[in-house]
């Protein structure tokens, strides 16, 4: 392990060692005998991951997660999401990925999971994200996405009973 201050090289002694993420991965908290910082480490199992993501041209890019989590940072950017909740986004759609799909996803079913569990944590970040995802070309679009989001959201909020039971 390298320093991120001094850039030392396998100068760090391992103080304290946790599960996280539901035991998926170990969050170390490291200290530099070099310079005396603390930093933390997050360590993962590394899963030979053969899911390979069809793009819209036709090409096929194996399926990485840290591109996941960095469109949602981008649907997210300045509002009230932490880094937390990006990971447990994240953790969900690969939940639904590796158990609907064996070897391949079309980035568009990829982009409808991420949006499934990104219009659960906050409306403004799934309309951003689906502007991107859905490519708008124009503006007729982006209000038709931001009426679907707002219908969507009325039938989440429970309401009084139909007076004639509709």
């Amino acid at each position: 392990m390298r320093c991120p201050a001094c850039k030392e090289l396998n100068r760090d002694r391992v103080i304290d060692s946790r599960a996280t993420e539901s035991g998926v991965a170990i969050r170390r908290r490291r200290v530099c005998e070099a310079c005396n910082r603390r930093f933390t480490t997050k360590e993962r199992i590394e899963e030979e991951v053969r899911l390979s993501v069809i793009k819209r041209d036709g090409t096929r890019i194996p399926y990485r997660r840290d591109k996941v989590v960095s469109g949602l940072r981008h649907a997210c950017y300045k509002l009230a999401i932490n880094d937390h909740q990006l990971e447990q986004i994240a953790d969900l759609v690969e939940e639904d990925l590796f158990r609907e799909h064996d070897r391949q996803i079309t980035s568009e079913q990829l982009g409808l999971y991420v949006s499934i569990h990104l219009r659960a944590v906050h409306q403004v970040a799934y309309v951003r994200f689906m502007a991107v995802y859905r490519q708008f070309a124009d503006v007729a679009e982006f209000i038709n996405a931001i009426d679907d989001a707002r219908e969507l959201e009325a039938e989440d909020i429970p309401t009084q009973q139909a007076l004639f039971g509709q």
